[in-house]
């Protein structure tokens, strides 16, 4: 029975496409600050990180996030995988590393077989089991549609943070997996067609980069998920007062993603992004399907780190600020 039903035809968006647009999102938040608690605040709300932070004591920090989309692979297994990767890494995003997380499933129980769920929760998992973070329990509600993800937490070391407002002029940028995965997962979705790299990709944890980064010394980063290179790349550049340089000819593509393009599996989400970084984007000579690439909605992306990483692509710089936040050369 598993084996017959299209988990993608299911959702209206597919992964991190399915987000609200950033720039809705920006004046949904407005004005919401966080709630006051009693301990020190090092991460909230201020310019969109990828989880929050509170110190524990001089030594420790907190982590704390949730992330959880629809299905954007059909196979149950690689959905629940995938879920779990993207949300582990806000934790590796951070510089941290993740402890304990619980399941966040949404299900509808008359329409598609509880064996389903099953198999998500099995690759969710197998998934926090490879990043040595303990998975236990959750929650759980009937719904519409189906979605998975995880709340995560876990701890680092104050010194070590990774933030996007600690970029310094001059320091190169390194992306630590390949783009491409939304125009393929569009495709997938239309189609059927498998791409098994992609699936590769973002079941994959950043939790060797993340360490690497550390080791590093990396403080600027982020993960690139459904905003694109260019909405996250616009996120570090806004938070840091820089401006990004992207050098376009360097950014990696997974096997598939222009000829997705190219035949128009495009997501809405990605379209959106475009729109939304236009007005404080030079895009020099990028014509539209290079602007499309490069603000395509990844699933559990790589890092963008402000740094350089052994073995990973620079992809481009920090500068001190021009007059947009985003180059494209």
């Amino acid at each position: 029975m598993t084996e017959l039903v299209r988990l993608t035809k299911y959702a209206r968006g597919g992964g991190c496409a399915c987000k609200i647009p950033p720039g809705e999102l920006e004046v949904m938040v407005a004005g919401l600050g966080p709630a006051t608690g009693t301990a020190e605040l090092l991460v909230g709300l201020d310019h969109g990180d990828d989880a929050a932070v509170v110190r524990l004591d001089e030594r420790t920090g907190l982590v704390s996030t949730a992330d959880f989309f629809t299905p954007v692979v059909d196979d149950a297994y690689d959905w629940g995988r995938i879920a779990a990767a993207n949300a582990l890494s806000d934790v590796y995003a951070m510089g941290g590393t993740p402890l304990v997380a619980l399941n966040l499933l949404c299900w509808p129980r008359d329409v598609l077989p509880l064996e389903l769920a099953r198999e998500v929760l099995r690759g969710g998992q197998d998934v926090a089991r490879q990043a040595g973070c303990h998975l236990a329990g959750g929650h759980s509600v009937d719904d519409d549609g189906p979605k998975y993800g995880l709340a995560v937490t876990g701890t680092v070391r104050p010194e070590e943070l990774i933030t996007l407002d600690a970029g310094q002029a001059g320091i190169p940028l390194s992306l630590t997996k390949p783009l491409g995965v939304g125009v393929l997962n569009t495709r997938h979705k239309a189609t059927g067609e498998s791409f098994p790299e992609a699936v590769a990709t973002m079941s994959a944890l950043n939790r060797d980069a993340a360490r690497a980064a550390v080791a590093a010394g990396v403080r600027c980063g982020t993960d690139v998920t459904g905003f694109g290179l260019l909405g996250h790349a616009s996120k570090l550049a806004r938070a840091s007062r820089l401006t990004v340089a992207i050098d376009t000819a360097r950014v990696p593509y997974l096997a598939g993603a222009r000829e997705a393009l190219r035949d128009g599996y495009v997501s809405g989400g990605s379209r959106r992004n475009l729109e939304w970084v236009t007005p404080w984007t030079d895009f020099g000579a990028a014509d539209e399907d290079e602007r499309l690439l490069l603000a395509d909605a990844q699933t559990s992306g790589g890092l963008l780190v402000a740094g350089e990483l052994p073995g990973v692509p620079v992809v481009g710089e920090l500068l001190p600020r021009r007059e947009h936040l985003v180059v494209l050369r």
